[in-house]
Formats: C-alpha cells, sequence, structure tokens
C-alpha cells in the first residue's frame, strides 16, 4: 500500500518520472546500508521488542506524512526523507520478523510456518495495491496513510500478544558483546560457512536475476502479446495465483526433513519457466509459464529460506537472515539492469538473456559445490543444531 500511494503522491506533486524512480530508491537504499546491522540487533536484543518499535515508528512516519497531505503542506523532500525512514525502519524489522517465525513455529513446523507466511505476503502484494488505490480515490492520499497508520497500530497490538520462547544462553552472551563485533561475526560466519555462503546465492542469485520479468510485464502485454492493461493484469495474476498455490501446497505437507534438492531443482524449474515465457507468442503459453514460474518461485524460496533458518543456530540467525533478506535490494537492480537491456535489445531477449544467467548461475553452484544437492536438516532436532551433510 506504502509503495502504491508514495508512487502516486510523488508524481502527483512532481510529474516527473525521474523523481518517481528515485522516491522508489529510497526506499530501497537502507535495505543495503543497514541490513546486516539489523540482523546483529535482532541477535542480540528482544526481537519482539524490535518489531514492536518498528510498526510504531511505522504508525507515527504514516500519520506525520498523511497529516502534510491533509494540510497541504507536503513536498518532494517530505516524501523522499519518511521514504527513506520507512526503508530504514524495513531493514530492522525484517529480520526481526522472519528470525521470530523460527522462535514461535520451531524446527518441526518451520517450513509449513514459512509457506504460510509466504501466502500472506503474496496475498498482500495482490490486495495491497487494489485497496491502497480504492482508498486514494475515495478518501485521498491522506485518508489512504492514516488507514496505513492504524493498521499498524493494530499488528503492534497483535505483537504485544505473541509469546516467545526464552532464549539461550548463547543468545544472553551476544546480547552482552559490542555491536561491532556482532557484525563482524555475522560477517565471518556467512564468509567461513560454504554451505550457507551456497544456500545465499541460491537465494539471492536466481530470484534476482530472473524475478525482472514481471516488471517487463506491459512490454509483452502490449508488444509481444498484442494485448493491453487487461492482459498485462491477467499475466500477474497467472504469475500471483502460481505463487500462493506454491505456498499452500508447501504449507500443506508434513514432513521429517528439509532437503536442499527440491530448493535447487524449484529454483531451476523457475528459472525454465521465466525463459519460456519470454519466448511465448501465444497467451495461453505465457499464462501457464507465468503461474508455473509463480509456484516454483515460491516453493524454491520457501525451501531455501528454511534451510538457511535451521542451518543457522539461533544466536546467529538474525544476521544470517538480513543477507537473505538482501534480495528487497538487489531485485530493484535486477530490474534496473532488465530495463536497460530491453532499452537496446527489446523486452524478450532482455528476459531470455536475464533467465539464462539466472539458470547458468545454479548450475555453477551445483558444478562448485555437488555436495550441497545432499544436504538435509532433520526437523525434529534442537533449533539450534547445524545442518549436516549426509
Amino acid at each position: 500500500m506504502d509503495s502504491i500511494t508514495r508512487g502516486y503522491l510523488i508524481y502527483h506533486i512532481t510529474s516527473s518520472p525521474l523523481q518517481l524512480g528515485l522516491a522508489a530508491a529510497m526506499r530501497g537504499i537502507p535495505l543495503f546500508l543497514f541490513g546486516i546491522v539489523a540482523g546483529a540487533v535482532a541477535d542480540r536484543s528482544g526481537r519482539k521488542a524490535q518489531l514492536i518499535i518498528a510498526q510504531v515508528t511505522n504508525a507515527l512516519l504514516n500519520f506525520i506524512l498523511a497529516s502534510l497531505v491533509l494540510a497541504n503542506r507536503v513536498e518532494p523532500w517530505h516524501v523522499y526523507v519518511t521514504g527513506f525512514l520507512v526503508g530504514t525502519v524495513q531493514a530492522f524489522q525484517n529480520p526481526a520478523r522472519q528470525t521470530l517465525v523460527s522462535d514461535i513455529a520451531g524446527s518441526k513446523h518451520l517450513i509449513n510456518a514459512l509457506a504460510l507466511n509466504s501466502m500472506a505476503l503474496n496475498s498482500s502484494r495482490a490486495i495491497g495495491p487494489a485497496f491502497a488505490g480504492f482508498l486514494i480515490a475515495t478518501i485521498g492520499v491522506h485518508g489512504c496513510y492514516y488507514v496505513q497508520a492504524f493498521m499498524f497500530l493494530l499488528a503492534t497490538v497483535w505483537t504485544i500478544q505473541m509469546r516467545i520462547p526464552k532464549r539461550s544462553w548463547e543468545s544472553v552472551r551476544v546480547a552482552k558483546e559490542p555491536l561491532l563485533k556482532s557484525i563482524q561475526a555475522g560477517f565471518a560466519y556467512v564468509t567461513s560457512n560454504r554451505s550457507i555462503r551456497t544456500q545465499l546465492i541460491l537465494a539471492l542469485g536466481p530470484l534476482t536475476l530472473a524475478m525482472p520479468f514481471t516488471n517487463m510485464m506491459p512490454i509483452f502485454a502490449r508488444d509481444v502479446l498484442h494485448g493491453g492493461a487487461q492482459l498485462q493484469g491477467l499475466l500477474l495474476s497467472a504469475f500471483g495465483i502460481g505463487s500462493l498455490l506454491g505456498a499452500l501446497v508447501v504449507a500443506s505437507i508434513p514432513r521429517r526433513n528439509a532437503y536442499a534438492l527440491p530448493a535447487v531443482i524449484g529454483a531451476v524449474v523457475f528459472s525454465i519457466a521465466v525463459f519460456f515465457f519470454s519466448l511465448s507468442h501465444w497467451v495461453w503459453l505465457s499464462l501457464v509459464c507465468a503461474f508455473i514460474s509463480g509456484v516454483f518461485m515460491t516453493t524454491y524460496q520457501t525451501q531455501d529460506q528454511a534451510l538457511l533458518q535451521l542451518s543457522a543456530p539461533r544466536h546467529i540467525r538474525g544476521r544470517v537472515m538480513s543477507f537473505y533478506l538482501m534480495s528487497r535490494a538487489t531485485v530493484p537492480i535486477g530490474t534496473l539492469l532488465a530495463g536497460a537491456l530491453a532499452h537496446y535489445f527489446g523486452g524478450p531477449v532482455a528476459v531470455r538473456l536475464m533467465s539464462l544467467s539466472a539458470l547458468g548461475l545454479i548450475l555453477l553452484v551445483i558444478a562448485t559445490h555437488p555436495g550441497f544437492l545432499r544436504l538435509k536438516v532433520n526437523l525434529q532436532d534442537d533449533p539450534d543444531a547445524h545442518a549436516l551433510i549426509n
């Protein structure tokens, strides 16, 4: 909702496509700047408290911007500053939220819980923009931001009621060490642990390179399939429905172990589906490819995220997840690259090159680390246990 409302507001004020892009960028920059710091804070302090502070801050920022719009005193720099602060809050909110899922659900139910979390996220992506558009049209930009502020306050009330398991002695020890040392320990753990590095590459690489095809939909809808906005919506809906179905399937499957092989297969199928989407000149085939890419994008991301959380001990999990959540910042970079390629070679060629690059990266990971395909984590084990290569 914030993305839609913020974009509408800055474009209404400036009528500048450049400033429209800049407003979006201001939300992404903090994810690069503060991601690992936020992960260290999540490991040092109470994750529940960190999430509550982030949500209250979000509510306050939305209330301030809404009041400026209502008073007709909003200026572009207000949009940029609040956007940067919202991105900063998101950088600190994300690792706390993601690691709380594993803290509450435990290792036994983690994959199912992450899949349900993915369902909620994809549902919000589908419903949020439409709801924001409806609110802007009926009660204005200020009204939309007041509603968002109220929603954050409601979320805070629910968060306060969560019961979090007691912290381990190792987590207590981490809380006492200097912040800089915690950040350095996070970098050292990720760079020295080959399995964690491989999982992060698998999580970030294909998503950064292949996911931007969704931003190229206007090109495919109009220039390739000779349709319009309605067809563009159908293609994105096919991808969204596939994502929801993939999450539902993963959430409903009982299991005793988590494996790396399904994550790798999912990433491969996702990249191949995007590649065939770029080749298609038939609407039905494009819809099928978009649907399949949605299914396997969600399944591979859920499996890989679960492996990451289970592979990392609880006391360092927040810092590991802060690297995983860098996808929120790397996907826009991939979109920028796809746009540049589309400018020179056309949309279909751009998506083709990006999807092949994603597939090549996956194959490179498998070739350089073949043992990764045998990675298995017993979901009945202690949550702080390391993943083992069988």
